[in-house]
């Protein structure tokens, strides 16, 4: 992505909360009607293209036959007959080998994620990180926002980093400080204290001050499937003097932005959806928008 100059917008806080609210409509089209709903143990696990359910059917006994629901909507049973976690695990293994051989799946992580219909209910399996989105399932991420709050003396200024142009997912793109889709096996602080060492080399003892501030539901529609994605929303207090570094090679920048320049990145359609709402989150709590601005 070519390196972009951005300035405080000319125009009023209305058109620029317009261009924001645009940028966020054009990137996260929903359409129900295209997709099943992927059941396991009688609840929904993800929204599967009709599509991708095709695709699947040519792999085998991996979908159950098509049955209507109380709501109108159309699902579809995920690996009827398999039993156990176990079973159902190494059945997605070769599924997602078998989707990524045929070009299906792309970006192969070697990181599993959970195939479950809420973070607090059981998994009933694991899947590569891969192959989440040409499933549509639920899957789950931990974001921060790294604020340096300018006090009586400056104007209150975000963290944010540059995506590595190698990332499979948005690349180049401006994201939060910190964000991490979360394994199986982890939580949302543990997966941001991880992620805050590896992205931006925050030591676990001031990442554990991070404030939790709930959670954002995206569900949207991707060249590669379904982004279904319980966002959970930090911010973090940073000294003055703090710069971040990178440790893992997954972020190319970090940068200091104040808040009408950050305003305008996201205006221009620069910065990850996900990325842009937990960052208007941040504004909007600590009243760092101004009238007209995007709620």
């Amino acid at each position: 992505m070519a390196e972009m100059s951005f300035l405080p917008a000319a125009d009023g806080p209305g058109a620029l909360a317009a261009r924001i609210a645009a940028s966020l409509a054009a990137r996260s089209g929903f359409d129900a009607a295209a997709k099943l709903r992927l059941m396991a143990g009688g609840r929904q696990v993800g929204w599967l293209p009709r599509g991708h359910a095709g695709i699947l059917r040519g792999f085998g006994a991996v979908l159950g036959p098509e049955q209507p629901l109380a709501d109108g909507s159309v699902g579809v049973a995920l690996l009827p007959g398999c039993n156990g976690f176990d079973a159902r695990s190494a059945m997605l293994r070769t599924l997602a080998r078998q989707l990524a051989d045929a070009g299906h799946v792309r970006g192969w992580r070697d990181e599993l994620f959970a195939v479950t219909a809420a973070l607090d209910a059981p998994a009933i399996a694991v899947v590569e990180r891969a192959a989440a989105r040409f499933l549509g399932l639920l899957t789950f991420a931990s974001h921060m926002n790294g604020i340096v709050d300018g006090g009586s003396a400056g104007q209150p200024a975000l963290w944010i980093s540059r995506r590595s142009p190698a990332k499979a997912v948005d690349p180049g793109m401006w994201d939060n400080l910190v964000a991490g889709g979360m394994p199986h096996g982890s939580d949302p602080l543990a997966t941001l204290v991880r992620e805050c060492g590896e992205e931006s080399g925050i030591p676990p003892e001031l990442a554990q001050r991070a404030q939790a501030h709930g959670s954002i539901e995206v569900l949207r529609d991707l060249p590669e499937g379904v982004q279904w994605e319980q966002v959970y929303v930090y911010d973090l207090l940073l000294p003055p003097d703090f710069t971040p570094r990178n440790q893992d090679g997954e972020v190319s920048e970090h940068r200091r932005v104040e808040v009408a320049p950050l305003l305008a990145i996201m205006s221009a359609g620069a910065m990850t959806v996900d990325a842009t709402l937990v960052t208007l989150d941040a504004l909007r709590r600590r009243g760092w928008l101004g009238a007209g601005e995007p709620d």
